[in-house]
């Protein structure tokens, strides 16, 4: 019989088993990596698709939003099934339901079975991307190596978004758009294989049913907020198109809040949001991926709009950026057991601020060096430095049976964070520049958007400072 891991309780492993503990890590970290990777990795492809698949350019927007909406607004109930139906078998069903879509997707004839297939890949990352987190957080006994696995996983996540439009802009020139899909599909089944031989089950509550009234409220409230913010882009923030939704959105989530109060058995218990630790992490992390998640947006677009980069060298003026994430997450560990989580929080917000405030001086003829790579660097190697030890807090301060429901609330805070943060700062650059297509108007509006990141994630600061917990005290409250 293949041995396997027991992810059901977090015990110390004797030596012998850390090879399959860091096997289960990897398994975890490359589902993630999926996740994040199908966020961006289709942008580059927009226009090819749009040739061979005869889209409207509203019909192209939602190939990108038919994705995020359906991973955002899923993502809380994946992470409560993975708690109650098993962190396995939630893990090889998303995993199993993203790899299946990925092909169909890259098999599409029509527009509408590729936006159908972009749905099923975003239900399919909304019950897999809290899972990854739970098995991981499981499998590693909590302490440094805890952290450092966390490290890894987030490293590995900043790791898949910020690749994601130089692996597009490669597969697209050098093969055709449908290979941003269909790279999936051989990666999907070989975690599958390795899952399954790998990974025993694990359940940390107790098998019950799943609460069917929250869950249909909160998936639809999210989804609905969801579908407002990504209609700001193209009808504004007044209009009814984007008020309707936004409104409707809000009000589902109210009645899913009264629902829980009075549910025996419900979703997401109230408690959760009444540990400190959870509560603050959650929405710093909103915070920090309202700002980091738009970087690679208008980044991508300053390169290529202003400074006349193709897609491909775009993506290759970002690598020291991607790596900076990398390196930022790989650090935090180490870091924390010298500084504390909540120090490291607040620096790494700081160290992203900088680099936001640097980036909103870029101009027309700006340089490589100072309007490109080095304010990307200090962004991103600071959003590596908050981001774990945040995710960190934010697990460590949950009950065992809350684990999955709180990796999807990290996970959904992000998600969230990212899309709304988008909208706002679109808008933003969009009022700046007022119409025009003339490269001074542009550049002056994405430095605008870049300026009022910085100061959100200054409001970040205070808000880590007075609300995040430090080490050792109560985390309640």
């Amino acid at each position: 019989m293949t041995p396997m891991v027991d992810v059901s309780t977090p015990t110390r492993l004797p030596a012998r088993s850390r090879t399959r503990t860091w096997a289960v890590v990897a398994a975890a970290c490359t589902g993630q990596f999926l996740v994040v990777l199908d966020v961006s990795v289709v942008n580059v492809a927009l226009p090819s698709m749009r040739t061979d698949l005869g889209l409207s350019a509203p019909g192209l927007q939602w190939v990108v939003n038919a994705y995020s909406i359906a991973f955002a607004g899923f993502m809380l109930l994946g992470g409560r099934a993975a708690d109650i139906y098993g962190r396995k078998r939630m893990f090889l069903t998303g995993l199993g339901l993203f790899t299946a879509a990925s092909l169909a997707g890259g098999l599409a004839q029509e527009g509408w079975q590729l936006l159908a297939a972009r749905a099923a890949q975003g239900l399919g990352a909304a019950v897999l991307s809290p899972a990854t987190l739970t098995i991981l957080t499981a499998a590693v006994p909590e302490g440094p190596a805890r952290s450092k696995a966390i490290g890894t996983w987030m490293a590995v996540g900043a790791g898949g978004g910020a690749a994601g439009g130089l692996i597009g802009g490669v597969l697209t020139d050098t093969l055709s758009w449908r290979w941003v899909l269909l790279i999936n599909v051989p990666i999907g089944a070989l975690v599958l294989t390795g899952a399954a031989l790998w990974l025993a089950e694990g359940r940390a509550g107790d098998r019950r049913r799943v609460d069917l009234p929250g869950a249909v409220l909160v998936t639809a409230g999210l989804a609905t907020v969801a579908y407002g913010i990504v209609q700001t882009e193209a009808a504004g923030w007044g209009a009814a198109a984007t008020l309707v939704p936004l409104l409707g959105g809000l009000a589902l989530l109210g009645v899913f809040v009264l629902v829980e109060a009075r549910t025996a058995a419900p979703l997401m218990p109230l408690r959760v949001l009444g540990v400190r630790a959870v509560s603050a992490a959650n929405v710093s992390m909103l915070l920090m991926g309202s700002a980091t998640f738009c970087m690679w947006y208008f980044m991508t677009m300053y390169a290529q709009n202003v400074l006349g980069y193709t897609p491909l060298e775009a993506g290759l003026a970002l690598m020291p950026t991607s790596a900076a994430v990398i390196i930022g997450s790989k650090a935090a560990p180490r870091l924390m057991v010298r500084t504390g989580a909540k120090t490291l929080a607040v620096t790494g917000f700081l160290v992203t601020a900088a680099g936001f405030g640097w980036q909103s001086t870029m101009g027309v003829h700006g340089s490589y060096l100072t309007a490109v790579c080095l304010p990307g660097v200090l962004m991103m190697a600071g959003a590596g430095l908050a981001s774990t030890p945040l995710a960190t807090l934010a697990t460590s301060g949950a009950a065992p049976g809350d684990a999955g429901l709180v990796s999807g609330l990290v996970n959904t805070s992000r998600t969230m964070g990212g899309a709304l943060g988008l909208a706002v700062l679109s808008t933003v650059a969009a009022a700046r520049t007022d119409g025009s297509t003339a490269a001074a108007d542009i550049t002056a509006g994405y430095a605008t958007a870049f300026r009022t990141a910085t100061g959100v994630l200054l409001a970040g600061v205070v808000l880590v400072l007075l609300w995040l917990p430090g080490e050792g005290r109560e985390q309640s409250g």
